[in-house]
């Protein structure tokens, strides 16, 4: 349903009502509170990885990305994985996995070798100089995430938005194993 609204006597601009039922055609519009809470996430989508990457970038001279990655080749078993892995895990393609991997194998952060058990893949592995500078990343990094996402939370609130955001991913993506 459309309704005309005036904005500061100025002009007048078409606003939808929302009736909570979509008619055949028609989108089903947000109300208010699911506009102001889409509006709300929108802008954590946009603030948030700028504001991770340039602690990082800052403090280490990485992306977010590449700390995603060196972040993942350190919680895995012998600190390796098959780039097809890992792209998966920092949800990146392979082609922008292996620009990064070449980035971070020049600042000999990382290598790439063939794997043993099937050479037609390649493995990512962290290397010593790798391992140290993602365990010295890991503490700022934390910091910032505890002081921009969970310290503005009450006590509650966390498994809350653990269970929000499970809901979304589920619906964008039922197969995604990002949770556990």
């Amino acid at each position: 349903m459309m309704e005309a609204v005036e904005t500061q006597g100025e002009s007048t601009v078409e606003a939808h009502e929302w009736t909570g039922v979509a008619s055949a055609g028609q989108p089903r519009w947000l109300d208010a509170d699911e506009r102001a809470a889409w509006l709300a996430l929108m802008s954590v989508l946009i603030k948030l990885p700028a504001a991770l990457d340039a602690q990082l970038q800052q403090d280490f001279g990485l992306s977010h990305f590449e700390y995603t990655v060196l972040a993942g080749l350190s919680e895995s078993p012998a600190r390796s994985l098959r780039m097809s892995v890992l792209a998966a895990l920092a949800d990146g393609s392979l082609p922008r996995l292996s620009q990064v991997i070449g980035r971070l194998e020049r600042r000999g952060l990382v290598r790439r070798t063939p794997d043993p058990d099937d050479g037609r893949y390649t493995l990512a592995a962290l290397t010593d100089e790798g391992w140290e500078l993602v365990s010295k990343a890991a503490p700022g990094h934390v910091e910032t995430v505890r002081s921009l996402v969970f310290d503005p939370l009450t006590k509650p609130q966390p498994r809350q938005l653990r269970d929000i955001c499970g809901r979304i991913m589920r619906a964008i993506d039922p197969a995604a194993h990002c949770l556990e």
